[in-house]
């Protein structure tokens, strides 16, 4: 008598093609997902005295910095909005991106004990630090709507339709943090410099990005360069529905959702190829 011929119910190998991503792998593991987003919130505040509150405590006084230094020492326009809602609207952006950036550049350095024990789908690390930071992002979010209402209710500021964009706007900045963050992780796999370079170049790139100032406040020259940064379009549409106040077009949003899809599938791509053989050089 012959026995049942035996079905794997699960297969494990690193000869799959560059393009399968496995996506509906990634979503059977969402149980995981969430185990990890849970992880880390409870790590990251189990041994402080203030907890969660310090999710507050980092864009109040960042804003109140740069109120000091770019709102009075150096005087730089707001475009005539609130310089206090101004300054937290940017700020409350950029932790987010900066954020998702560095923090899934080092997912296979950081990961790779995990990695190395256990399989499942690798994409699951960088989704879970973009979905951890979704939730930092959402609290300080609600500092930002208080401080809003504050002077919307004063008849300072004049929000408009665009303000309803704000749910795609967040979905950008994920998929450019998320898709830059996989680059750059693929490549410290094989040079540390890049995760040291990283974290400099990241500084640098908040002054090129309209955190601080309008960018009608640019010289012409200036504006062209703005125009074609990713993060440019984001901004602007951001505080143009939120506080009425920009030289926002649709056409720069447009190319900033060009840029970012097609740098996050380059990401996806060498994300996916990096995985398959990153132990051997990590």
């Amino acid at each position: 008598m012959t026995e049942p011929q035996q079905e794997w119910t699960e297969t494990i190998e690193s000869n799959h093609s560059l393009f399968d991503l496995k996506l509906a792998e990634v979503w059977r593991y969402k149980d995981l997902v969430y185990m990890f987003v849970k992880r880390d919130f409870i790590s990251g505040f189990k041994q402080t005295i203030l907890g969660p509150i310090w999710f507050f405590i980092n864009p109040i006084f960042t804003t109140i910095v740069y109120l000091i230094v770019f709102g009075s020492i150096a005087g730089l326009s707001t475009d005539g909005a609130p310089k206090i809602l101004f300054y937290l609207a940017g700020v409350t952006l950029w932790n987010y991106f900066s954020s998702c950036l560095t923090g899934t550049s080092n997912v296979f350095i950081g990961n790779a004990a995990i990695f190395g024990k256990v399989y499942f789908p690798r994409l699951v690390m960088p989704l879970t630090i973009v979905i951890s930071n979704l939730m930092r992002f959402g609290v300080q979010m609600i500092l930002f709507i208080a401080a809003f209402l504050y002077y919307y209710f004063r008849g300072e500021v004049h929000p408009n339709i665009w303000i309803l964009a704000t749910p795609f706007l967040i979905i950008l900045m994920a998929a450019f943090a998320l898709g830059m963050g996989m680059i750059f992780s693929s490549l410290t796999t094989k040079y540390r410099d890049v995760q040291m370079l990283l974290g400099f170049g990241v500084s640098l790139f908040m002054y090129v990005t309209p955190v601080i100032y309008p960018i009608s406040a640019l010289p012409a020259k200036l504006k062209i360069i703005a125009f074609y940064n990713p993060l440019s379009g984001i901004f602007e549409c951001f505080k143009y529905g939120w506080l009425g106040v920009g030289e926002f077009s649709s056409s720069m949003l447009i190319i900033s959702s060009v840029i970012i899809f097609a740098l996050l599938a380059i990401g996806t791509v060498t994300f996916n190829k990096v995985e398959k053989g990153f132990m051997d050089s990590v």
